[in-house]
């Protein structure tokens, strides 16, 4: 970089995430890198300033959970707040079978609408193989199959996206795995994919615990999943119930075998498997709000998952039951309509939280010396604290001001 390679960021308000909202705030960013963080002083002013006036700086978002490859959907599948079983008989006959260029290209269309509302990391579910992976992505190859033959097949798609994408020392592992959903992928295929993120030291995702009519189908072989798949051709006796005894806590216990394990949605989730999830702290539970509130689920319980400190972060989902990519949108649907939520829980909940469930939280989710100076910026006019969590309810992400204009210099 010719320029002066050292900054001072000015704003109203710096927000590290690990620590207490800084009015007045500095950041002093040198060669890409966060140098420190304070209160602003004159004397302390380093290198060139710039003011940006009346915003709040953030780290760039997390989103922990989509599926980009949806992402030319123009609208959600469907209506609102009809049956999940229903919903995903629909998305399998309106999708057919996408090409795999086409894939990619959504994948694509996906990556950029939500980078540029902020979004500095992305868990996204994908149907490998996939040419390449986004930048500032961790493509979760998607392993599902009722049938032995798809199992396999989606199976030996994911083990050898892994071996393309992981390294031994897995300091920057870009691929994961994920077993879909205790309704497709049958108990022996999830517990080979919890093999492999043991023998790749990766991340885990996997849907549990969408609704009543998942545990019903685990539990008793009836309801709504047993209808749709029965109308989908597949021979439902063959895999459900399932003989455990508690099919959801068994499951939790298998998953958190797992180096880090994302349990996605957990809408359904009782308290006895609160408080398992609660015994394995590699365990993250991915709450998706948006689409929560497009199936009208019932009250999801992520106060009492935060109560019992769990690591609880947010993401999209997709286009098929969400109207954008734009995680910002998910913290100001909580705002607006989970007042019984601490705002900064919210904000951590969109970023380091994310970070965390990831393991990238050296890198991303929180403003702090040393780390990457990536960071976004949201308008506000707020003098106190209060006032703030107002203004973020209404103002939209401006900009990520840094992911392009400075990288951190490369490590030698």
């Amino acid at each position: 970089m010719h320029h002066s390679s050292k900054q001072t960021y000015r704003a109203r308000w710096v927000m590290p995430i690990d620590g207490d909202p800084i009015p007045n705030g500095m950041m002093i960013v040198q060669s890409g890198r966060i140098a420190s963080i304070s209160s602003f002083q004159d004397s302390k002013n380093e290198g060139e300033l710039i003011d940006l006036g009346d915003v709040a700086i953030l780290p760039g978002l997390v989103n922990t959970h989509t599926h980009l490859e949806f992402s030319d959907l123009p609208k959600p599948v469907g209506h609102t707040g009809m049956e999940l079983a229903d919903w995903i008989r629909e998305v399998i006959t309106t999708r057919g079978m996408v090409d795999h260029q086409t894939r990619q290209q959504n994948v694509l269309k996906g990556h950029a609408e939500a980078t540029a509302s902020g979004t500095q990391l992305i868990a996204d579910i994908e149907t490998t193989p996939m040419e390449s992976i986004a930048p500032n992505t961790i493509a979760f190859a998607e392993v599902l199959g009722l049938s032995q033959e798809r199992g396999d097949e989606r199976m030996s798609q994911a083990e050898r996206h892994l071996a393309n994408n992981t390294s031994p020392d897995s300091r920057c592992d870009v691929a994961a795995i994920s077993p879909h959903a205790p309704y497709s992928t049958p108990l022996p295929l999830i517990e080979r994919c919890v093999q492999v993120a043991k023998q790749r030291k990766t991340t885990l995702a996997m849907h549990v615990a969408e609704s009543p009519a998942e545990r019903e189908l685990l539990t008793n072989g009836s309801g709504p999943f047993a209808e749709s798949l029965r109308t989908l051709g597949l021979p439902i006796e063959a895999f459900f119930p399932w003989t455990k005894a508690n099919p959801v806590s068994h499951l939790i216990q298998l998953l958190a075998k797992s180096p880090r394990a994302l349990i996605v949605h957990g809408n359904d989730l009782s308290e006895t498997e609160i408080e398992q999830v609660k015994s394995h702290p590699n365990c993250s539970i991915v709450y998706c709000p948006r689409t929560h509130h497009f199936f009208q689920h019932s009250n999801h319980p992520v106060a009492e998952l935060l109560a019992a400190g769990i690591n609880v972060a947010i993401g999209t989902d997709s286009r098929a039951s969400n109207p954008d990519l734009d995680l910002w949108g998910e913290v100001q649907h909580l705002l607006k309509h989970r007042p019984d939520l601490n705002p900064t829980d919210v904000l951590r909940m969109a970023t380091a939280n994310g970070a965390d469930a990831l393991g990238r939280s050296a890198t991303h989710g929180r403003l702090a010396a040393g780390m990457p100076a990536n960071f976004i910026t949201v308008a506000t006019s707020a003098d106190r604290v209060d006032q703030l969590w107002s203004d973020f309810s209404s103002s939209s992400v401006s900009s990520s001001s840094m992911s392009s204009a400075a990288r951190p210099a490369p490590q030698s």
